[in-house]
């Protein structure tokens, strides 16, 4: 569990970092900060074309090995960003940085669902998660600190060193996961056929986009609007991946009580939190409480999504579980595209809140839609065999 979380410790602190720097990008770059965000969204997308592509056309391949051919290209993908001598080519690499993402975390949170005890997959699964919040409390305020002193990217040579040690730690450590079946590309792709499983990813994609569209320009509205200098930033990111482990926690636990109610709270507790946020951005102790409530939402809302699309997904368990992270990138990209917009409409850094928490609201509606359909379908089915 470990050597697995390492990885999702690893891609937490890339993911992450690039926001906590984008300033410095922009400077270094020669671009404005709205048009540096496109490194962010260039990730993310990364992620929504790596996910379902790799987990179909690798799906016959042993999961341990993998896992480890996953991390391989991590590694290399963050080694080309710290050698990328143009934002086209800085762009570049991080698309190939993010192919890898959601296939890691979909066979790992797989990996670990099947060797849990009986009735703690969601802990399971949460357990995985945890290096994608630990990553927000240690990985992405060191990274942040190292890239703002040193440059930009040091903090991406430091994601490239981890990349190595998880290779390392994965091979030693990670059973040959023999208990999970093998299956084809066929068999993985027929999880796009099944309605539930396709609701399920939008309220991910909906739903997780407000957090993206606050978290991708927190630098700015940290300094800007709350106040803050720059040099406590790093200790506010702190405090949002504290959040993370929180609500990864929690969201864990509330998933192995009732999947659907754990989402249910996870997109409302998100709502109300951003929208909160508004108001408490302009202050640097609120903003910085906000940050932390920001974190524990969002993070409590994975392992109940990650949950529900295996369940819903049958015999195509790696390809769904996968999706889950294309969704959240197209939440990752999506929220960054439009708190760029809004910014760029002269609204300011506070607007990226009100759009988050509309987009929280519309995945709480969508998420309702989905829950009924599903039911509806459940009675169908009992009337057929009955």
């Amino acid at each position: 569990m470990l050597a697995l979380a390492l990885g999702g410790f690893g891609i937490g602190t890339t993911e992450f970092v690039t926001m906590g720097l984008l300033p410095n990008i922009a400077s270094a770059m020669k671009v404005p900060e709205p048009t540096a965000g496109h490194a962010v969204s260039a990730y993310a997308l990364g992620v929504v074309v790596g996910a379902p592509l790799i987990a179909a056309l690798c799906a016959k391949v042993p999961r341990k090995r993998l896992l480890i051919l996953l991390m391989v290209a991590f590694t290399l993908g963050n080694a080309a960003t710290v050698l990328a001598p143009t934002f086209s080519t800085l762009v570049l690499a991080r698309f190939v940085s993010g192919l890898p993402h959601g296939a890691y975390f979909g066979v790992a949170s797989l990996a670990a669902a099947t060797l849990a005890p009986a009735g703690q997959r969601a802990k399971a699964v949460a357990a995985v998660m945890l290096g994608l919040s630990a990553a927000n409390v240690v990985g992405v305020p060191a990274a942040t600190w190292l890239g703002q002193h040193l440059g930009w990217r040091d903090a991406f040579v430091v994601v490239a060193v981890i990349g190595i040690a998880t290779v390392a730690a994965l091979i030693r450590f990670v059973p040959e996961l023999t208990d999970i079946a093998v299956t084809d590309p066929r068999t993985e792709l027929g999880a796009l056929r099944r309605s539930q499983v396709l609701l399920t990813l939008l309220v991910g994609a909906i739903g997780f986009g407000g957090m993206f569209a606050v978290y991708t320009y927190v630098t700015t509205t940290l300094t800007d609007v709350a106040g803050m200098s720059a040099g406590l930033v790093p200790l506010v990111l702190m405090l949002f991946g504290l959040g993370m482990i929180v609500g990864n926690i929690v969201g864990g636990v509330l998933a192995d009580r009732g999947v659907d109610r754990a989402i249910f709270a996870a997109l409302l507790a998100m709502a109300v939190i951003l929208a909160g946020f508004i108001a408490a951005a302009h202050n640097p102790y609120t903003a910085g409480v906000g940050a932390f409530l920001i974190g524990a939402a969002g993070a409590a809302l994975s392992p109940g999504l990650q949950t529900r699309l295996m369940d819903v997904a049958a015999d195509a368990q790696t390809l769904a579980a996968a999706l889950n992270h294309a969704a959240l990138n197209i939440a990752n990209a999506g929220g960054a595209w439009l708190g760029g917009v809004v910014i760029g409409a002269g609204l300011g850094y506070i607007a990226p809140a009100a759009v988050g928490a509309l987009l929280a609201v519309a995945g709480v509606l969508l998420f309702a839609v989905t829950v009924l359909a599903a039911r509806r379908a459940d009675r169908r089915g009992m009337l057929v065999r009955a």
